[in-house]
């Protein structure tokens, strides 16, 4: 009979439980000698919030909801992840640090990069908050584009930074060379590419002028949470230059690993330093670590659900269209659409008939932001969509028809 500390069969080869390296007793260190512990303000807290507003669902509906709403992927993990999670559980008790390090080595070796520029997070909006608090502070600026991810906004609300929003360009990239002037005092230039809520993409080009013309000691942080869907370039080899950059990736998204937490911040190791000296304990989900192994040595799972994600998406654009719906053109698994009214009436009208999508951006308060599910879920979603842009019209019309003594009758305007 195996022991309790044996390694189990289905785990990835490298996690086995073993002495703790060095690189564990330095983490360990670090949280030790953290200045502070920071609330973090993640993406399932700000996508609670939103789903705890919508509109509860018409009954009776025929089906269970569709949850196109949170740019999770319908997927969940690949076959390998869910695996070796089973096999990590026996493992749960323990912090399994040596996982850690070996996970960090693998992905590190998998982006060219060495192992003390990676550091792993319980997702990616962690590192983004303590980079926020680590990085500004009430005489140094937080830089982010409208609209984009928030969660920097309420880490700016902890260091006392201002909070500077710059429009995007007209295709939807980030303005990096408005945001230079508009915070000559920034601490930290956020970029998000593909960008969320938009799906749209910055050029690695931008990203390079941003980095050559920035204030003196500042920091530009790249969020790669969604690049796998796009196969654009990274900003890696900025990393890897040893520029004043910190890329995000997660293994939420394409990974389809929302509900585990597993994320990767990479920068030179001072950076990643001030990071983890802001963050206090940092032990790693076991079973995280056991399913993001597993997934980064899965060799064809990022170009296979990469091409059904295009799949899809490409379906879905060809049918708005074809019907005359307004939407942004996205390289992600999610995308702005337009609503042509009041976003808020429609994402509840679309709840109520078993169908969840995103929420609302103060920007772009026509648009909601809509997540590529399945085949099956995105067919569901069209039926009520055009209910829905269907019954809106029908009401309009009917409006119309009785101010001016018309009525309508079977979809026929007459004399009321």
């Amino acid at each position: 009979m195996s022991s309790q500390n044996s390694p189990s069969p289905l785990l990835p080869k490298a996690l086995s439980p073993n002495a703790w390296s060095r690189r564990s007793f330095l983490r360990l260190s670090a949280a030790a000698s953290a200045v502070a512990a920071f609330p973090v303000m993640t993406e399932p807290l700000l996508a609670q919030a939103a789903a705890a507003s919508l509109a509860p669902t018409a009954a009776p509906v025929s089906h269970p909801p569709i949850l196109i709403d949170q740019n999770e992927n319908p997927l969940g993990p690949c076959p390998a992840a869910r695996e070796a999670v089973s096999a990590a559980a026996a493992q749960g008790g323990r912090y399994m640090m040596s996982w850690t390090d070996d996970f960090e080595k693998n992905f590190a070796q998998s982006e060219g990069l060495k192992p003390e520029f990676v550091q792993s997070f319980p997702g990616s909006s962690g590192p983004l908050h303590h980079a926020v608090v680590a990085f500004t502070s009430a005489s140094r600026s937080y830089v982010t584009a409208d609209p984009g991810y928030e969660a920097g906004l309420f880490a700016a609300q902890t260091s006392g930074a201002k909070v500077v929003k710059v429009p995007l360009t007209r295709t939807y990239a980030h303005d990096v060379k408005a945001m230079i002037t508009a915070a000559p005092d920034a601490g930290l230039f956020y970029i998000c590419s593909p960008n969320n809520p938009t799906g749209t993409l910055t050029p690695h080009a931008d990203v390079e002028y941003l980095l050559e013309h920035k204030p003196q000691g500042s920091i530009v942080m790249v969020d790669e949470a969604y690049i796998h869907f796009a196969g654009s370039q990274s900003a890696v080899d900025l990393v890897k230059a040893e520029k004043d950059v910190i890329v995000l990736r997660t293994f939420s998204k394409l990974h389809g690993m929302a509900g585990l937490r597993c994320g990767v911040a990479m920068a030179k190791p001072e950076l990643l330093e001030k990071i983890v000296n802001r963050m206090g304990w940092n032990a790693m989900p076991t079973t995280a670590i056991a399913a993001a192994s597993a997934s980064l040595a899965d060799a064809g799972l990022v170009a296979e659900r990469r091409r059904i994600n295009a799949e899809v998406r490409g379906e879905i654009f060809q049918w708005l269209d074809a019907h005359g719906y307004s939407y942004i053109p996205s390289e992600s698994n999610f995308f702005m659409l337009d609503t042509k009214r009041p976003a808020r009436s429609v994402i509840d009208a679309m709840s109520k008939r078993g169908v969840r999508i995103g929420r609302i951006w103060p920007a772009m308060p026509t648009y909601s932001r809509i997540t590529v599910g399945t085949h099956d879920e995105m067919a569901m979603f069209r039926d009520a969509w055009q209910e829905v842009m269907k019954g809106a019209v029908s009401a309009q019309v009917g409006g119309l028809a009785e101010l001016k003594g018309w009525r309508i009758l079977d979809g026929i305007r007459v004399r009321a």
